[in-house]
Formats: C-alpha cells, structure tokens, sequence
C-alpha cells in the first residue's frame, strides 16, 4: 500500500481531520475501496489513551500518519510511526495563531490573509517544522465557515497530498518555526466571548464572527444571555427599526427587517442576521419582537417512522444519552457543528427529499422542535418569509420608481460579502441615482453554488417542462405590469429615449420571454435508425438535456433586452443562471430579479451579481461550476473569455464587436434609404451592436444623400430622454462620451470630412451631436473601427461596380450584420450571399424579431440568441 494510501486510511482513523460531511463521504468511498475505517467517539478517557482504540491504529501498520490539527494534543508515543513520522495540518499561517482557536482569532483580529500550515510533529504544541504553507484573502465578511469551504478544506486536502508526494520522493522540507510574531491562542470560552461595546463597527464584527458559531460572542439582552451569530458590515443609511436596549452599549440596537443592527463607537453599523437564546433557541434577528405560537403538528404513520428513524440518528451521535426525548436538547447534550453536518447527511442519505441545511439545527436544537420542522418542510409548510428588499426610490416621470441595490443571491437580495459599492449615474445631467453592492469573489462563489444547488437538489430540477413555462410567462406578465417603471429605471440608467426604451428596451423582452415560455414543453430528442437494428430491433434515440450552471455577462447599451436574449432560452432549457449586468447599468436587472422572485422561482434559479467586470465576470469565466458562459461586448474581452472558459471546457457563446456594412445603390428608393440608414446609424443612440458602422453610397446619389441626411439631422431633437418628443438622449456614460469625441478628432486628422456634428452638445450630462463623416478611406481608423455611437461614416464607390464595393464590405475581421438598399431583387439576392455576416437586412435595417435567430461569426463571435437554434443551452444524450 502507498503513502497516498496511508494518508486515505488515516482520515478514516482520526476523525477529526476532516469536517464530517467530507468525511462521511470519504468513509464511504474507503468502504467501497475495501479501506480499513474505524469509527471512535474519542480517543482517550480521564486522560489516557483507549487501549481499544490504539490496537486498531496500530493493526493499520501505516508509515506514515496525516493528522488534522489539534492533534498536538495526542502524545507521539501513541501514535508513533517509524518510517516517516507523522504530519499536523493547521488552519493558520504559523507561528502566527498557534492552538486550537487559531482560525478564529485569524477573524477576531482582522487579518487580511489567512491560510494552513502543514508541519512536522513534535512534541511542542505546533511549534515543529513547516512542510508547506498556503494563504488566501479574508473578505470583509468572511466567516470561519466561508474560508474553510472556500480554501482551507478544498486547498487543504490538494496541498496534503501534495505534502505526502514529497515525502514519499524524499523532497519534503524541514524549515524551522520562526518565534518572531508567534503566538498561542487557546481554545475560547463561553464566558470569555462577551461582547465589549467600546470598539468601532469593524472590531465588533470580527469579534461576533470570529466566535461564529463557537463558542459565540454574547451580549445581556432583557436580563438573559443571548448569543449573535451572522454579522456583516452594513454600508447604508440607518434603517428604520425598533429598538432594543442591550446593556453595555451605549447606543440601542434596531431590529430591522433584515436583522438586529449594532453601532459600534464610530457610528457605524453592524448587521446581526441571528439570535439564539439561553436555552438553545435560534431566531432569526428580525423577529425579536415577534411572538412564535406555532400549532403542534398531527403525524402521519409515515411521518411518525420518519421522527423515529430521526431519533435514532440523534441516539447515534448522542451516544451518552440513554434515551432521546421530545425536550432532548441536540447541542446542551453534547453535540458540535461538525455533529450538525453528519446529522443532515443521515436524514438526507435516508430521505433524500428533505431539504435541511445547517441553520435549521441551530433554530429548532430540541427534538420534537427538530422533527415538526423536518416534517413542515417535508409537506412543503415552509413557507417562503416575504421578500425583503431595500429600494432606493426616486419620484421621476410623473410616477415613483423603487429600485432594488443590493446583490440577489439564492433569492435574497443582500449587501456585498466585503461591503463594497459604487456609484451608478444619470447620463442626463450626470447626478447619483444609486450606490449599488460591487459584488467580490466570494458572492459569486456564492451564486454559483446557489446556482448549482437550485439546479441539482432544488425544485427547479424536479420541475416538469410546463411548470417551467407557466412561470416564464408569469414573469413576463409581470414585466408588462411594471413596463412604465422598467422603461423609466432604463431610461435614467442607460440614457434611452423613454419611448424607445418603452417599446423596444422593454417590449422586446417581454416578448422573449414569451415566445421562449412557449418552447419549454417542446424541447425533443429524436429516434434515430441505426446499422444494427436489424435482427436485435435496437432503438437509439438522443435526448435534450439542461447543461446546469450558465454565467451570463451583458452589455450595457439594452440592459434589460441583452439580459431577455440571453437568459430566457437558458431558462427555457432548464438551466440556472448567474447573470453580471453592466457596470454602469445594473438597475433594470436587480429589478427584474424583484420581479423574478415574485413570478415564484425557486430561490438559487437566478442570480444578479452587479459590480467589475474584471473581478466578477472573469471570475464566472473560469469557474470551475459554470458550465457555459454567454457573453456580449468588446471582441478583445471575448477573446479573454474564451482562454478563461478553457479551464473547465465550459460551453461559450459570443456577440462581440462589429463594423457592418450597408450598401446603397442609386436605384434605390432614396427617401426611405436615407430615414432607413440613418436608423441604421442613430438608433439608441447608435449604441448599438449591429449599427452600420459604414455607409457605401453609389457615386451617382452620394451628394444628393448626405444632402438629405443632414437636413434630417437638424429636425432631431436631443435632450432629456424622459420628454416624449425627445429623438436623441445622452451617451451612456462619460468615458464613452470622451472616447467618441476622440474617434471624430482621429478621422479629421486622417484627413475624412467632418460634414456634421463630432462635438459634444453645450449641456449637462453626456449628450454628443449626431455626426456625418464623407470622404472616408478603406485604411482610415473610422473605416475600420466601431464607434458605437452616433457616428455616420460615408464612403462612396463607383457606379455599377458591385463586386468592388463587396470586397470593401467584406474587408473587415467583423461579421454580425448587413444591409442593402437597391430594387434590383436578383442583385439584393447576389450580394446577400456574397456579404460575410450574420443577418442581411435588404431595404430595411434594425428588424430584429424573437423568432429570428441572431449572431455573427469571424470576430464578431459565433453561438446564436433567438429562434429555436439555441442548441448551446442544452446538453444532448
């Protein structure tokens, strides 16, 4: 057997190594191996070591022992192993934190990093030499249960066998143990962990969480000890609440809807999410006030085998309790949280429809308490509380918008993990709308695994087709109902003119969700006739199947539309999703998450995550949970993207940049081609993807065209987007604004003629005059690169020369659309298949429909949005 086989068997051994839920797996997979695994509910008694349980380590015979800290604790003589002794993992960077508490003094004193060391044994308590050292970042939120799951117990097991290669090659270090810095922390008390209230926000909230959830910081409320658990950093205004009086502090707390919110000595808040009383009992903060009168349910035959089969699994963990009883308390008779674990893993190995999850422990810890629970939600009594949502309202276009800021995560919406905001801003007049939440590496974290478990545990899996429809179309009603509000949120985010914003912004997406509602129950397989039917009459048949986890990261020129294209044909399919909107435009999404949860789906199915792309998309892009990724933007970013998803082989659809040509020839319709091109151009704004981002006008009408392009121009009316008479409103975003100006400067020094416009419009907020450009070369900047806004850029060819102007059309890296304007059908048809783009447009421009399928190729990316082609959301078996 191999030290990697050692170290396998010796997980079993010491129990403690590893949390229980990996180990309970790990044992299971060692009994299937035909692994020795012994199960010991300690070690030693009064002092001394079990002779029973030392003969079984030793009938082992291991050469070499992998231990879990607090391990230090065992004398070496014990456990001794000749050939190659014996290594301790320890949840901290030593010598910094040595002892049992280690990871949660890393919480209480504020460290930035945390990390594991895996040492040499000695006979000092984790003072021998360091193997191996790993750290991470400690998120402003972070508690001992975050970094484990996240680093510690994923990293820690890779970097043991990693320690165990190296032992096995004779490569292992011995590096002694610094003493500079070091310290030891012992194992914290109840009676130790009392809150002391003179410190500022940041200090309590690392004290509450590095107790989390033991031993517990604590507090005197109403003359009774009461425990805090959940804290986070809260980043607001100060909510509204009732207070409650808590001796020591000098300022009374607020039970809000969201929780009990403290103020540390910098008039800063903390958010308490739980409350657990002297007698075990857990509540959820917001309820302090709320008196609990629950009526005692009656049990069926069913559900009483199912109570006993509970208590069983309850008298198997509580072996010192001789009978478990109704008033039996799971944690005053002597269990932990890695009890709670290997108790939920029971139930659900013998009951694998009952969702339990750790909190729920914690609010029902006595027996008959635990079993009415786990029966309510067995018979689906649980019923979702009411979605909390902090809104920021404004009162704008004659009604009052109420906008959600925060995250929404596993159908909550909640504050970044680190706290973090940013602005977003009104490009009318370039004022505040809202500080929304900047989501961080652990909130997706976080919505991916919400993602994951709605997907594979969660009743969105167990959903039939139909079901799925009906919701989709709920939502979509819903989206209706709330169109004037949507219109209004996208038209003060992204600075659409109210009426465009009203009809295409938002109608288009009601309409997608629609026309993809209706394909859910009509997603099919096919049976297909194979060489060896015949004489076994074998049947192959494929089946379409949901892919899981999908990441969606949109643009923020149609916020709300690009997030319909793409998210409601995932959905459709059975997928769940994680969705990044824009930066600078996240409020119709977080709005449409409100609306999403009131449709009534079940909670983890969307995920809305705000914030850097850099931060929040890249990290969705390589994460090994996300199974495809749909993203629309910038052709370098796709680039990126495409090498991130490379980690895992997930799926990848891309709309990325464009430059498409419209070909104007002189038998025209001239008047429709000149309001049709310029649609083609200034339409929203010409933030637009697939915006002709050149004009071929045939030599004959080229003067006569600009000539009537420009007197258009001057009818349109730019200003506040809001007004209904309003044609052009403001760019996006400043840095926009500026990188358009800058492109207008380029084409005038290469020498094209600035006909209208190229300047910004003498106002507040980001407004740039529509912009006319003639006399452009194939090798100018504006020939080849898209502006992405209201820039016309003209170029002329010669008459009658149609193969010429294709190859000029078709010089170009991009391939998303395409226009023509002639009234010869037989030349529309020729050049319609000689153009290299995704979508032809022959004398119209702009007509997008949900039953249409839409994409590119070349660099402007491939996969398909709408229509029935959306083949990427589904795996087919």
């Amino acid at each position: 057997m191999g030290l990697f086989d050692e170290f396998y068997k010796f997980n079993q051994f010491t129990f403690q190594c590893l949390r229980a839920k990996e180990h309970l797996n790990l044992t299971l997979a060692a009994e299937k191996d035909g692994t020795p695994v012994f199960k010991f509910p300690r070690w030693r008694a009064k002092g001394k070591p079990i002779q029973e349980v030392v003969a079984a380590y030793k009938s082992v015979g291991a050469e070499l022992n992998v231990l879990p800290f607090c391990t230090q604790f065992i004398p070496m003589d014990v456990i001794d192993c000749p050939k190659h002794g014996s290594i301790i993992y320890h949840p901290s960077i030593l010598p910094r934190h040595r002892g049992a508490s280690a990871i949660n003094w890393t919480l209480i004193q504020g460290d930035k990093k945390a990390g594991f060391t895996i040492f040499w044994a000695d006979d000092g308590l984790d003072t021998g030499p360091i193997l191996l050292q790993r750290e991470c970042d400690v998120g402003q939120n972070d508690t001992v249960d975050d970094l484990y799951n996240r680093f510690l117990f994923p990293e820690g097991v890779k970097a043991m066998v990693e320690a165990v290669d190296l032992i096995a090659d004779g490569k292992a270090p011995r590096i002694p143990q610094p003493e500079e810095g070091a310290t030891y922390e012992g194992i914290q008390k109840k009676e130790n962990a009392e809150i002391s209230w003179d410190q500022p926000a940041a200090a309590l909230h690392n004290w509450i969480r590095g107790h989390d959830k033991v031993p517990g910081a604590w507090a005197t409320v109403d003359g009774q000890v009461v425990t805090f658990y959940g804290s986070s950093l809260l980043d607001a205004s100060v909510p509204a609440g009732q207070e409650l009086t808590i001796k020591g502090a000098s300022r009374p707390g607020l039970v809000t809807k969201n929780g009990l919110v403290i103020f540390g000595n910098d008039g800063k808040m903390v958010l308490v999410r739980n409350l657990q009383f002297e007698d075990g009992k857990m509540i959820p903060a917001s309820k302090y006030f709320s008196a609990d009168e629950t009526t005692a349910l009656e049990l069926t035959e069913e559900e009483k085998k199912m109570a006993e089969d509970i208590r069983a699994i309850w008298k198997g963990i509580l072996s010192n309790i001789a009978v478990i009883e109704d008033s039996t308390d799971f944690f005053k008779s002597g269990a932990s949280s890695m009890h709670v674990v290997r108790m939920l893993e029971e139930i659900k190995q013998k009951y694998s429809g009952l969702q339990l999850q750790n909190e729920d422990v914690y609010m029902a810890t006595k027996f008959a308490d635990f079993v009415q629970m786990a029966v309510r939600k067995l018979r689906g009594e649980d019923k979702e509380e009411e979605l909390v949502i902090d809104y920021v309202s404004k009162n704008v276009n004659n009604m009052t918008v109420n906008m959600p800021y925060q995250c929404f995560i596993n159908g909550q919406f909640i504050n970044a993990d680190d706290g973090k905001t940013y602005d977003t801003i009104n490009p009318t007049d370039g004022s505040i709308i809202a500080s929304v939440s900047s989501a961080s590496f652990a909130d997706v974290d976080k919505a991916v695994a919400a993602a994951k478990e709605a997907f594979e545990n969660g009743e969105w899996g167990r959903m039939n087709a139909r079901e799925r429809g009906r919701l989709m179309y709920r939502l979509a009603d819903l989206m209706e109902e709330h169109q004037e509000e949507l219109a209004t949120i996208e038209s003060i985010d992204s600075g659409a003119v109210y009426t465009l914003a009203l009809k295409t912004h938002i109608g288009m997406s009601v309409q997608t969700f629609r026309y993809f509602a209706g394909w859910c129950d009509k997603i099919q397989g096919a049976t297909i006739p194979i060489n060896q039917a015949r004489p076994n009459h074998n049947l192959t048949f494929t089946k379409k199947e949901p892919i899981g986890v999908c990441a969606i990261v949109i643009p923020w020129n149609y916020p709300l539309m690009m997030l319909a294209w793409k998210s409601a044909a995932c959905l459709a399919a059975g997928n769940t999703l994680v969705l990044k909107p824009a930066q600078v435009t996240p409020l119709t999404s977080l709005k449409f998450a409100e609306l999403s949860a009131k449709a009534g789906f079940p909670k983890g199915v969307i995920n809305i995550l705000p914030g850097s792309g850099g931060l929040v998309g890249q990290h969705l892009s390589k994460h090994p949970d996300v199974r495809k990724i749909g993203f629309t933007g910038s052709t370098p970013t796709g680039k990126e993207i495409m090498k991130s998803a490379a980690t895992n082989l997930k799926k990848v659809s891309l709309e990325l940049g464009g430059k498409s040509p419209l070909i104007i020839f002189n038998d025209c319709d001239l008047d429709r081609a000149v309001k049709m091109g310029m649609g083609a151009v200034y339409f929203n704004k010409g933030e637009n993807c697939i915006a002709a981002g050149r004009l071929f006008v045939e030599e004959s009408i080229h003067d006569e065209f600009v000539r009537k392009v420009v007197e258009e121009i001057k009818k349109m009316k730019i200003g506040d987007p809001l007004d209904r008479s309003t044609d052009h409103g403001p760019q996006n975003h400043k840095a926009h604004l500026e990188k358009l100006l800058q492109y207008c400067e380029t084409g005038v020094k290469e020498g094209a003629t600035l006909v209208y416009g190229g300047k910004q419009v003498c106002r507040p907020g980001f407004f740039m005059e529509p912009t006319v450009f003639t006399d452009v070369e194939d090798h100018m900047y504006i020939a080849k690169e898209e502006s992405f806004g209201p820039v016309m850029v003209i170029s002329k060819f010669k008459n009658g020369d149609v193969d010429g102007v294709l190859r000029r059309a078709n010089s170009t890296e991009y391939g998303l659309a395409s226009g023509i304007f002639t009234k010869d059908i037989s030349k529309a048809l020729y050049i319609s298949e000689k153009l290299e783009a995704g979508t032809v447009f022959i004398n119209t421009y702009n007509k997008t429909d949900v039953a249409a399928p839409f994409g590119g190729f070349k660099q402007s990316g491939f996969g398909k949005d709408l229509g029935k082609l959306f083949s990427t959301s589904f795996l087919i078996r």
